[in-house]
């Protein structure tokens, strides 16, 4: 990699460092820590939405996707759309009523309100395991856009550079400078990709007519994914806008209902279609290169035997000249860290917040919450080195919080009268469940996800114990 492209992504880097040190003075309580002081405007707020739930991780995996199935795969984030547009009419009202009038920080308060303090605790160290996952991957993900475009590296040196920005920037900053260098750094991937990443890639390959030379004619259709995955990619993921710690933080940051509502809505459009197909169609352009014997230098004479995440990094090194490759570099671990700060930051919030129930924090103790946040993302850096699929390590973190929490908000969304026991016993046997099949390689009928099993067994126990 150039001289240039290096000062180009180290500038980048102290720049948002220093972002997140300015903010940790403004940080006077936990509330600013947290959700910041609750706020935030619909436009700051709808591009951290989509900034966290698409981010690194699902741009390095929808480039995979892309690889190996073409622009189908941008059917993934079509269920991000209709998530977040489900939440913004059914889910954002009752919480932002409930957020204000009790000066909510988390999703399990929302919990407690209807289920009591057991269920709370329970659904706190759910999204606690289930966003300690997710931090994972995306420190995962931009260690394999290291790796990709720095060959010199290994993978656990790459996670321990790449974490540690993100970790040292998250502890410092909190949610205003999570938010606020989201929307920097959502409009820096976009302009990365429009303007510099599909177009170069697109002149390099030798245009349109080289491109579909090389590939068949289902990776350039919608139709080349099944029935069962559509339906998996929507179980899994529709749900998380009702579940998801990093939401709710961004709720409560909302000034008010409206303000709410019209970021959600902004999320959802730019998840799907223009996040989608851009993800997918870079992936697909990994493939031709790998098939046209681009990435031979890199160990791989073909698209055989090659991961399919790291054909989008690789790609980059190629394609874009000196200092565009720094400035690329940039966009996306741009995306990396809006995600991984996110999660990372909900994480915190659900240990120190709903488990050690430390809620009340005064500028002086507010350094519990950092060191927290410090201790959370080092053990997020640990389980990444054993780890190797992005997408496989974000969809297995959504589907255990997603078994284990939705029937319990359901239960409040759709009913008056509610159980606490019926709530905490469908938690434990739907994120439990789903986690004993998926580590043991249970195989589902016709391929299904074993969330599937989880939702079905959570939904189970709660109607019977509730009746």
């Amino acid at each position: 990699m150039a001289i240039l492209d290096i000062v180009v992504f180290v500038v980048y880097m102290i720049t948002v460092l220093g972002i997140g040190f300015y903010f940790f003075k403004k940080n006077e309580t936990v509330k600013d820590y947290y959700i910041g002081g609750g706020e935030m405007s619909s436009l700051h707020v709808g591009l951290s939405v989509v900034a966290t739930d698409v981010g690194g991780g699902f741009s390095i995996g929808l480039g995979g996707l892309g690889f190996v199935m073409g622009i189908s795969g941008s059917w993934m984030l079509f269920t991000g759309l209709i998530g977040a547009w489900l939440s913004a009419v059914f889910l954002i009202p009752k919480v932002v009523k409930l957020g204000n009038l009790y000066g909510f920080l988390t999703f399990p308060e929302f919990l407690k309100h209807s289920y009591g303090t057991t269920v709370a605790m329970v659904a706190g160290i759910i999204s606690f395991i289930g966003y300690l996952g997710f931090t994972s991957s995306q420190f995962l993900a931009g260690a394999k856009l290291a790796v990709g475009t720095f060959p010199s590296l290994d993978l656990n040196s790459a996670l321990l550079i790449m974490g540690g920005i993100a970790l040292v920037y998250t502890v410092f900053g909190g949610m205003k400078a999570v938010i606020y260098t989201d929307t920097f750094q959502w409009i820096i991937l976009m302009v990365g990709l429009i303007f510099i990443g599909i177009p170069f890639a697109y002149s390099y390959l030798g245009g349109y007519e080289a491109i579909v030379k090389i590939l068949p004619q289902k990776y350039f259709s919608l139709q080349n994914v099944s029935f069962v995955q559509i339906v998996n990619w929507f179980v899994i993921i529709v749900p998380i806008w009702f579940v998801g710690m990093t939401l709710y933080q961004r709720i409560y940051a909302c000034k008010d209902e409206k303000t709410a509502k019209k970021a959600w809505f902004i999320a959802g459009l730019f998840e799907y279609p223009i996040m989608a197909f851009m993800g997918v169609i870079l992936g697909l352009f990994a493939r031709v290169a790998a098939a046209k014997g681009v990435f031979i230098s890199d160990g791989f004479a073909s698209e055989i035997g090659m991961d399919p995440e790291m054909g989008m990094p690789l790609l980059l090194k190629h394609v874009l000249p000196v200092g565009l490759m720094g400035l690329m570099l940039s966009a996306y671990f741009s995306a990396i860290m809006s995600t991984a700060d996110s999660c990372l930051l909900a994480a915190s919030g659900n240990f120190v917040t709903d488990i050690l129930g430390l809620k009340q924090l005064n500028k002086n103790n507010i350094r519990i919450s950092q060191i927290v946040t410090f201790l959370v993302g080092g053990a997020a850096i640990i389980i990444a080195t054993t780890m190797q699929s992005v997408l496989e390590l974000m969809l297995l973190s959504y589907s255990f919080m997603v078994s284990g929490l939705l029937i319990p908000v359901l239960g409040i969304l759709l009913s008056k009268k509610r159980k606490p026991i019926a709530a905490l016993l469908s938690m434990i046997i739907g994120g439990s469940s789903t986690l004993i099949l998926t580590f043991m390689g249970v195989e589902i009928p016709y391929g299904f996800d074993p969330i599937l099993v989880g939702i079905s067994l959570s939904l189970v126990m709660y109607l019977v114990v509730k009746k």
